[in-house]
């Protein structure tokens, strides 16, 4: 049964049981579905975005640790998608290995705080990421590694992503800039991301099954979800053969500026109020 609070944040019975399924209403399962949908169509276009728009969006209408369950299988099929059809994937996971294994340790620090009950303070958090990550990409900062300091630089960055994963469900910062940073070619750029998203799909969804917020009836309508996320980013890659980038990634980075600082303000704000 779903239930709308003073918050307008609308939380099933169960997360209060440990948010062990997903509310389901026509309303919410449409809302669902366009999410996915757009989530997808921006992946498409530029290699990222599904969890940052995902985790963002519904998380206006359900607690974080529902909206990153709702988001693993579409996040795993997505990138498994993106590098399996390149070459070189062997060779680019072997660099970037360090970092991974960072992220994992970092996930697993920080298991069980995505559902540990605090919604505002996890909503802030996550607001707060996407607000930093945003801020970035429309300033177009852009930072350099040096190859001798990829093996130390790594997996700190890994462990950082790993911990903001476990606490807000997103996994872009900082992973997203370091990847960026190395002077990758850009089918490898985006190869490397799908490799770290999906790593860290995989840790955070073994992070949600420990505190119990991954079950049956939730990978159900994740697995449902999947078919949104796949049309949008078909849709996607085919329209980015056919626009200017620069202006849809601007575009992009605005929305989830304004929607990161909502998140953000109105979190804090019932936290004060609370």
């Amino acid at each position: 049964m779903l239930r709308c609070g003073p918050k307008h944040r609308c939380v099933s019975a169960a997360d209060h049981r440990g948010m062990n399924s997903i509310a389901s209403t026509p309303e919410l399962i449409a809302l669902i579905g366009i999410v996915f949908t757009l989530a997808g169509f921006v992946k498409g276009v530029v290699g990222l975005g599904l969890p940052t728009i995902t985790m963002g969006l519904l998380s206006l209408v359900m607690a974080p640790a529902q909206a990153a369950a709702l988001l693993v299988v579409p996040s795993l099929v997505t990138n498994v998608w993106q590098i399996a059809a390149r070459p070189g994937l062997a060779a680019l996971t072997r660099r970037i290995a360090p970092m991974l294994a960072g992220v994992c340790a970092g996930v697993a620090v920080g298991a069980g705080w995505l559902g540990g009950g605090a919604i505002d303070g996890v909503t802030a958090g996550l607001g707060i990421a996407l607000f930093v990550y945003a801020a970035l990409g429309l300033l177009a900062v852009r930072f350099h590694v040096a190859p001798r300091h990829e093996h130390w630089l790594s997996p700190l960055v890994g462990a950082a992503t790993g911990l903001v994963t476990a606490a807000t469900g997103v996994f872009v910062i900082p992973a997203v800039p370091y990847l960026q940073a190395l002077g990758l070619e850009k089918e490898e750029l985006v190869q490397a991301l799908g490799i770290s998203f999906l790593v860290s799909t995989v840790a955070l969804a073994l992070s949600l099954g420990h505190g119990g917020a991954l079950q049956a009836t939730t990978l159900v309508g994740s697995l449902l979800a999947l078919l949104p996320a796949l049309a949008g980013m078909g849709l996607g890659q085919w329209i980015r053969l056919r626009v200017q980038p620069v202006l849809f990634k601007r575009l992009f980075f605005s929305g989830l500026l304004l929607l990161g600082a909502y998140l953000s303000l109105h979190s804090l704000m019932a936290t004060m109020h609370g």
